[in-house]
């Protein structure tokens, strides 16, 4: 029932790789917290802080793309290196400028949006990296155990950046994850060079056109995105939650603080207990499957009105989230060639990144035209419809087999 650890202890440089990421997440989820809780000390605004996402979520769509065929060109290693070297650059630069008391609003979104970009152009590169350091047939496992990283950054790095700003100002909470991208710097230096393998004789030069017309000509891989929007767009009741708190549960910011925990609790035990996914070989209706119980938990979860029950109910829909994305994954990995998984990943950042604002923007609309309960019950059905529709229309994608995968 539990993660596959093979991943770990067949080959040196993915546990390197794993555990230099995850001392980053962490880190990069303090900075996060860090930069948050500056912005609003010096402005006093919400909206002020609310634009450091802004400035975050822009260059990830924007160089999203451009990095995944900037990582189908180059020697992924060294892209990772110099991405990763970038990031702890700002980071030593954020600190060096907390402990000189520059405290200027405009420098913080300046470092945010570089971060932003230096990210986007590491994420392909790394994940295009893990196929070539494992055999297939460990992928599904190997991206159990990223899903776990993930998740354990965005619980952990906010809470101890919290705590370490409280203790020794901003600038330890900067110092330490610019220290910590060198967990990360040191596992990338030891992997060998990891140039594409480029089967055509075309030009040298990926093109994001390219990867889009290959990803339009997928039926499989397509629907892998497809799928995800039916989750992100029509049910992502995450912008709702301060109003759910405080209609549904008369609940104060505490309660808020539950409701977004619990579907990440969930997602970390999405991959902890994830053992029993290495023995489904339908892919593809695994996701379909994980997807409809996603859309079923958050359908309930409109009209439950008892506050734990309503955290169990997120924390499935947490679960069914990373089911869903260990297999998109791990389809993508498979399925695809080498030379076009860097722009397949620079698509996922896109999807990633973008789907669930478009749900925000979407569950808030229909709260403020309805209320909170049609717009979270309604887009649970509409998701649960949706991704049924999916499954009529794409078969092939149903029958997807993992021994015999097809893009």
């Amino acid at each position: 029932m539990f993660a596959d650890l093979t991943p770990l202890k067949v080959s040196a440089d993915y546990r390197r790789l794993w555990f230099g990421h995850t001392v980053s997440w962490v880190g990069q989820g303090m900075t996060s917290l860090a930069v948050s809780l500056q912005v609003y000390e010096i402005t006093r605004s919400p909206f002020a802080v609310g634009l450091v996402g802004l400035f975050s979520l822009v260059p990830l769509i924007v160089f999203g793309l451009y990095g995944g065929a900037i990582a189908d060109t180059v020697d992924r290693r060294k892209l990772g290196l110099a991405s990763a070297s970038g990031s702890a650059v700002l980071s030593v630069a954020l600190a060096a400028a907390a402990f000189a008391g520059f405290h200027r609003v405009w420098f913080l979104y300046a470092i945010v949006a570089l971060q932003a970009v230096c990210a986007a152009l590491n994420s392909p590169a790394r994940t295009s990296m893990i196929p070539r350091l494992l055999p297939a047939e460990q992928l599904r496992a190997a991206n159990a155990l990223n899903s776990m990283t993930m998740t354990f950054g965005m619980l952990a790095g906010p809470s101890l950046g919290g705590l370490l700003v409280g203790v020794g100002g901003y600038q330890t909470a900067y110092v330490i994850d610019a220290v910590a991208f060198s967990a990360g710097l040191y596992a990338m230096w030891r992997l060998p060079a990891m140039l594409p393998e480029r089967t055509g004789a075309g030009a040298k030069r990926a093109s994001v056109l390219d990867g889009l017309r290959f990803l339009a000509t997928r039926p499989n891989l397509r629907m892998t995105f497809l799928s995800d929007f039916c989750a992100m767009i029509l049910a992502h009741p995450r912008a709702l939650f301060p109003a759910v708190a405080v209609l549904w549960y008369d609940g104060d910011a505490r309660t808020t603080g539950l409701l977004v925990a619990a579907p990440a609790v969930g997602a970390l035990l999405g991959g902890v207990i994830s053992g029993w996914q290495g023995r489904i070989r339908r892919h593809g209706q695994a996701i379909l499957i994980a997807v409809a119980c996603w859309g079923t938990a958050i359908a309930v979860f409109g009209l439950t009105r008892n506050l734990w029950l309503g955290l169990l109910l997120l924390a499935l829909a947490g679960y069914s989230d990373t089911v869903s994305m260990i297999f998109r994954n791990t389809m993508m990995q498979v399925a695809a060639p080498d030379e076009m998984r860097g722009r397949l990943q620079g698509v996922f950042i896109v999807v990633v990144a973008g789907g669930p604002r478009l749900g925000d923007f979407l569950a808030g609309s229909v709260a403020d035209l309805t209320s909170p309960t049609v717009a979270v019950t309604g887009g649970g059905i509409a998701c649960v419809l949706a991704v049924g529709l999916l499954a009529l229309y794409a078969r092939g994608f149903r029958r997807y087999d993992a021994l015999n995968p097809t893009a």
